[in-house]
């Protein structure tokens, strides 16, 4: 008897959406098939899913214990959200190679349905960063007696919705700060900075209105400036590594001395970056506007407002309203610094990223998308395609 061979093994997803991304949160039922393709007749002990979520971290570090000694110490954590197992042919029992209790696969095309759903905990959303990672996975694992098992894995996607507007991201960020330049005996006068947003919340492709008040009393020439941050923190037996990266940048015009710069509404426009990450004790994401003066052969005088980056945006209508005008007492010492009376709403992500970024694989898949609609029911049904792009090195800039 000649014994047939498995030409293809694939995995696919019951995507609710109109592209083939899968993509769910928290207690969403995952479904999909597994295609099995053989030519002639095989004989399987089983035909096996294993689907996994877990976060993991790992970095190693050089140590120095005396001389012309060293050694590298290794820091790995992970975090397991869930993990199912079920057989779809056969049994689960594999320990043997007998010929009893196989199961027939005849020649043709066939396939398996599987159905688990995710827990109703928190899931971290689902990342590749520089040193840990989170991630989900299907895998299909074929066995046969005396082969070895023929195995695939397939990730999907997984969102730990943030919502811009509950009320602790409508509230807006503040702060102010001076700064007096010495140089041996000589004083010159200060620099003062005062800068504002209008929340806390926001969602890529937004653009942050930025409203800044940047005095120069000194002697020196600075440049206004600002930019936001992405800081990745990794943690592991007691210990932590950071990296922090630039997102995106603006410059204002440089101020001689006696000189004035108002920022009415500035705008700094957020990329497609991925989603805060706030809730996995292992890893986290944070995002922060940093607004500064650049002081030439000194320390630069800076503010810091924080951000969090959101996956359902502000609505247009409603909640809107009394934010903004939450946001007015703000304005008591801020002539001309008014914010404007209606919001426009953030665009899709269609709108921000280019065909070419969007097919491109230099950064980890996952995405929302259509946030209009998304706000109208389930946010993973309008799930589009998107790529995140890689925000430059801290140390490049």
């Amino acid at each position: 008897m000649v014994l047939g061979k498995v030409k293809s093994l694939t995995i696919s997803f019951d995507c609710l959406s109109n592209s083939n991304i899968p993509v769910y949160s928290s207690g969403d039922t995952v479904s999909g098939r597994i295609s099995l393709e053989v030519t002639g007749e095989i004989r399987v002990k089983a035909l096996k899913i294993h689907a996994r979520g877990h976060a993991k971290v790992r970095w190693t570090e050089s140590r120095n214990a005396g001389s012309n000694t060293a050694y590298t110490q290794n820091y790995t954590e992970e975090v397991e959200y869930f993990n199912h197992k079920d057989v779809l042919v056969g049994h689960a029992r594999d320990a043997d190679n007998s010929e009893e209790g196989l199961y027939t696969i005849h020649s043709g095309r066939h396939e398996y349905a599987f159905s688990f759903e995710l827990p109703q905990i928190p899931l971290a959303t689902s990342f590749e960063g520089r040193h840990g990672s989170v991630r989900y996975w299907v895998k299909a694992e074929l066995h046969r007696p005396w082969l070895l098992p023929v195995k695939l894995k397939k990730e999907f996607t997984v969102f730990e919705h943030i919502d811009v507007n509950t009320p602790s991201l409508l509230s807006p960020q503040a702060g102010t700060k001076e700064k007096t330049l010495c140089c041996w005996l000589c004083t010159s006068g200060p620099i003062s900075l005062s800068a504002k947003i209008e929340r806390k919340g926001y969602t890529p492709g937004e653009s942050i209105q930025i409203f800044a008040e940047i005095e120069n009393c000194s002697s020196r020439m600075v440049v206004p400036k600002a930019t936001i941050y992405q800081t990745q923190a990794f943690y592991a037996k007691g210990k932590m590594k950071e990296v922090r990266q630039l997102v995106a940048n603006l410059r204002g015009e440089s101020l001689s001395s006696g000189k004035t710069e108002t920022w009415n509404g500035k705008q700094l426009k957020i990329p497609p970056v991925s989603p805060s990450i706030l809730d996995c004790s292992i890893i986290r994401v944070e995002y922060s506007l940093m607004v500064y003066v650049d002081i030439p052969g000194a320390v630069d005088l800076f503010l810091n407002l924080p951000l969090v980056i959101g996956t359902i945006p502000l609505h247009p209508f409603g909640s809107r309203t009394s934010s903004v005008s939450s946001q007015g007492s703000m304005n008591m010492n801020w002539p001309g610094l008014t914010l404007p009376e209606r919001l426009e709403a953030p665009p899709c992500y269609a709108e921000v990223v280019t065909e070419e970024n969007r097919q491109s694989g230099l950064a980890p898949v996952a995405a929302f998308d259509d946030f209009q609609r998304a706000l109208q029911g389930p946010l993973f049904a309008y799930i589009q395609e998107f790529r995140f792009l890689p925000p430059p090195l801290y140390s490049e800039v």
